[in-house]
């Protein structure tokens, strides 16, 4: 009831005709505000999307100059004949408005499974340096584009430093996203490009495509979520494709958490996987 005469009186301080409000028409202003609350308005313009956990962006989208963000995640694949942990550490900032920058150290250890003898070698997979550049940003029709590239550099397995070259190839990586809310909850993204790998050892190229389709329900208020993950593959005739459920839970406001679970559809000899997020914003304040 207290929460209730809260919004009446600031209604009506703003004027608005309070005999003509329904409780229906109180939430959506009430809906209207939180969104205000944590979207904000300053310059230049930025939509509140949800971005997806697995996949992650650069920067958010729109980014504004001084942004910053550090991610430190862990996950685990269950394999048919070893058990694959993954990590990773990343940093991401915005030098100026609309871009973002990144640098990413993804790691894999691999374990035998039980009655398994061999697995393949652990090492830092690659070292990922990264940029995206928002184009589009509209809050009238809540859409955000953005044009991006990424670029790796492969390295050996840990058991092969000092036996062979460092680098042993490069990944080539631009891609392009959209993202739509729609009303105040629902948002959908889609983020798609190739990776053309160059592996220097047979001076061999290939080419694989990515489609990850996301789509989130975000709790009015705040920025926790709910959704779903789709991660595509196309490489030649072949399609894998990953359902990774998530959620994401705001601990502080400036260190939020995520966690992912994956269920592949068309990889034989790939089970269900977990996958946990740390995300955290330094010098990151509440919007009001």
């Amino acid at each position: 009831m207290m929460k209730k005469c809260f919004w009446v009186m600031l209604l009506g301080f703003l004027g608005l005709d309070l005999a003509a409000q329904t409780d229906k028409e109180l939430k959506s202003i009430q809906d209207s505000l939180f969104i205000v609350e944590v979207e904000d308005k300053r310059e230049p313009d930025k939509v509140l999307h949800a971005e997806p956990l697995y996949i992650d962006l650069i920067r958010d989208l729109g980014a504004r100059k001084g942004e910053k963000e550090w991610n430190v995640a862990i996950g685990l694949a269950d394999n048919n004949d070893y058990d694959k942990y993954t990590a990773l550490i990343e940093y991401e900032w915005a030098p100026i408005n609309r871009l973002g920058l990144e640098i990413e150290l993804p790691f894999t250890m691999y374990y035998p499974a039980k009655g398994q003898t061999s697995a393949p070698g652990s090492k830092l997979n690659s070292i990922k340096l990264a940029g995206q550049y928002s184009f589009y940003v509209s809050e009238k029709h809540k859409t955000s584009m953005a044009i991006g590239y990424i670029h790796e550099f492969e390295l050996p397995e840990f058991r092969e430093y000092g036996k062979s070259v460092l680098i042993r190839g490069n990944i080539y990586n631009p891609f392009f996203i959209a993202a739509k809310r729609w009303g105040n909850q629902f948002h959908t993204l889609l983020y798609t490009g190739p990776a053309v790998m160059h592996h220097f050892a047979s001076n061999s190229v290939s080419t694989s495509w990515q489609i990850n389709s996301n789509f989130h329900y975000m709790i009015t208020g705040t920025r926790n979520f709910i959704g779903v993950e789709l991660n595509k593959t196309v490489l030649g005739k072949q399609f894998d494709m990953t359902i990774r459920p998530q959620m994401r839970v705001s601990i502080t406001d400036n260190l939020l958490v995520g966690i992912v679970t994956g269920i592949p559809i068309s990889k034989a000899n790939e089970r269900f996987s977990t996958f946990i997020r740390l995300i955290y914003e330094p010098g990151h304040k509440k919007h009001g």
